[in-house]
């Protein structure tokens, strides 16, 4: 199936509307348009085809964006990279490309017709999208291993942006904050699902607490996508009531319930939500109809997207949003993510399959153990990982890092753990640290580098 070009389309219908908004600067989508068109020129004489892939390593931003729809409308193969990865993995991620961008194409002037159409060397004709070819190559986060590239489909893209919007709900004038890495799903999916809606999209290069707290307050911010550690971070800024803001959508991986509880208290809407790189980010998100509610789930599915409880408790996905080449022989997606399905269809996510702890014969999930720590009010933040012993197989251990001018004491730690656990989830090993846990830059635990 073959559908109109998302940021043609944009700037067809609302081309004076902002499509991205950085700190320093905004293009409006009439603007983008005749970017994006220059910029795919300048890829065609560097000798660019179509179905090509072409390596972005550039950081969030204008530039960025144009890069990437420039590649949308050549129909070229965008692959983000991030370019503060070490030299040797990004190499290794652009390694496969037949083009790298480490610097940003040429703009010129940027010259719009007060008709609000967008002139530039490619001229008028109608760009579209086959939405079952390749759009994008994204890498996964690598929290446990390489990161390996996905292919996504201008249909897997299109459909999560369509399911987004029936859980969230979409207003015309969303402006749609986004200060997580775009070389990850999660935040460039904000820039493909605001192309697809004709909205904003707010994009900051990094996650910045203040920056990102005076936008919520002053910005007119309506969707924000963060993680538990930057939500922790912008309620200790003193974050209370976003005037705009009609949903936080947090995940990246387990949200603990105290947060949840903190965030409700501040008039911070939260929703919960899973999500991977393997289905186009989101898989299940707490409608914003629901989250006066305030559980504790991820939600239940997208539209249109399946999720299924394997025998061995493994989430199974299934549906649009899923890249091809992900699906197993059975036609689902075996996320490695072990997790559970109450009356209602809403999910909980347990933790990763290959991250279970087993001791003394028994299963032990650390999402579990860590949310128990961080429910603790003196914890910021705690990883629980598996040691080797002879007696019990493995060894449930914690590494936690307590708040500022909080005097925590291990023995402390675990009898909180004791009224809330099982004895055999108890962390045995009970390690403090003061400096910040290592994180990816979508913020999920680095478990390989944990100590």
């Amino acid at each position: 199936m073959v559908v109109e070009g998302w940021l043609d389309r944009a700037a067809r219908t609302r081309p004076g509307r902002t499509a991205v908004q950085t700190p320093g600067k905004s293009w409006s989508y009439a603007e983008l348009l005749a970017a994006a068109r220059r910029g795919a020129d300048e890829l065609t004489a560097r000798g660019v085809r179509p179905s090509q892939s072409v390596a972005i390593a550039l950081p969030g931003g204008l530039a960025f964006a144009q890069a990437l729809h420039a590649c949308l409308l050549l129909g070229a193969v965008a692959v983000p990279v991030d370019p503060r990865s070490p030299p040797a993995e990004r190499a290794r991620i652009a390694g496969g490309a037949a083009f790298l961008l480490d610097e940003p194409l040429g703009v010129g002037e940027v010259s719009v017709e007060a008709g609000g159409g967008a002139e530039g060397g490619r001229g008028r004709e109608a760009v579209e999208h086959d939405l079952d070819a390749t759009a994008v190559v994204i890498h996964t986060s690598g929290t446990t291993a390489s990161p390996r590239p996905v292919e996504l489909t201008y249909g897997n893209l299109l459909w999560s942006a369509l399911g987004s919007a029936v859980a969230m709900g979409l207003d015309p004038e969303e402006r749609w904050l986004c200060a997580l890495p775009v070389c990850h799903v999660g935040g460039l999916s904000i820039l493909m699902r605001s192309a697809v809606y004709a909205t904003t999209a707010v994009v900051h290069e990094r996650f910045q607490t203040e920056q990102v707290l005076r936008a919520l307050r002053e910005q007119q911010i309506t969707l924000v996508s963060l993680v538990a550690t930057t939500l922790a971070r912008l309620l200790d800024a003193g974050l209370r009531n976003p005037p705009a803001l009609r949903c936080a959508l947090t995940g990246g991986g387990p949200v603990p319930a105290a947060l949840l509880e903190r965030a409700r208290a501040a008039g911070v809407p939260v929703s919960l939500t899973y999500g991977l790189t393997q289905s186009s980010s989101q898989v299940t998100s707490t409608p914003v109809a629901a989250i006066a509610e305030g559980r504790a789930s991820a939600g239940p599915p997208l539209f249109c997207t399946r999720v299924l409880i394997s025998a061995e408790d493994e989430i199974f996905v299934q549906g649009p949003t899923v890249a091809p080449a992900e699906l197993a022989a059975d036609g689902w997606l075996h996320t490695g993510d072990l997790g559970s399905l109450d009356d209602d269809g809403r999910l909980t996510v347990l933790g990763r399959k290959s991250e279970t702890i087993v001791s003394g014969g028994e299963n032990v999930a650390p999402a579990e153990v860590e949310a128990v720590l961080e429910a603790h009010p003196g914890v910021l933040e705690a990883a629980v990982t598996g040691r080797p012993d002879d007696h019990w197989g493995e060894q449930v251990t914690a590494i936690v890092v307590p708040r500022p001018a909080h005097d925590l004491q291990s023995e402390e730690l675990r009898k909180h753990c004791e009224r809330m656990l099982a004895p055999y989830k108890v962390p045995r090993l009970i390690m403090l640290a003061h400096e910040p846990l290592a994180r990816t830059p979508s913020g999920k635990l680095l478990r390989s580098e944990l100590r």
